[in-house]
């Protein structure tokens, strides 16, 4: 008998995980990228499936992605459970890893930071950079920072 598997963005943490990007990002912009009549279940498939890039992660010492539409996956090439195992520092070549780590840096200390851009590597080593990146920390329904999200529209293969 075959195992019923459901989408990931018809999960229960994960569906609370985009309610949780798409609320913050309408706090900070004052955009709804969404109705927000739709269900909870509809807007975490919309978010999943959005021609832009939004990628999470959390806030241990070296933070792991928790979150990659459907268009970062194709970006980097990597599967969801691929993605979701990935410290974030490795989305991008280890000789950029201090300007990253000093954009985060500054992300955390202000709330967010927009027009950010860097160059990132996929799995199969096709570098692009990515631009007009906003980047911004994502708070659970407590105001408790649990992670950053990035949202692009725009990135160059390199």
């Amino acid at each position: 008998m075959q195992k019923n598997i459901i989408p990931y963005w018809l999960a229960s943490d994960v569906i609370q995980h985009s309610r949780r990007i798409l609320t913050s990002y309408e706090q900070i912009t004052g955009i709804h990228l969404f109705d927000a009549q739709y269900s909870d279940e509809y807007r975490s498939y919309l978010l999943y499936h959005a021609p832009y890039v939004v990628v999470s992660h959390g806030i241990q010492t070296d933070p792991v992605f928790n979150y990659a539409n459907l268009t970062a996956q194709q970006l980097w090439n990597l599967s969801w459970q691929e993605f979701t195992a990935l410290p974030s520092r490795l989305s991008a070549e280890p000789e950029r890893a201090e300007e990253r780590q000093r954009l985060l840096n500054e992300a955390a200390e202000k709330g967010y930071i927009d027009n950010y851009e860097g160059i990132r590597i996929s799995s199969d080593g096709q570098r692009f950079k990515i631009e007009k990146v906003l980047l911004w920390n994502l708070p659970d329904e407590a105001k408790n920072k649990v992670g950053q999200v990035a949202l692009f529209r725009n990135w160059t293969d390199l």
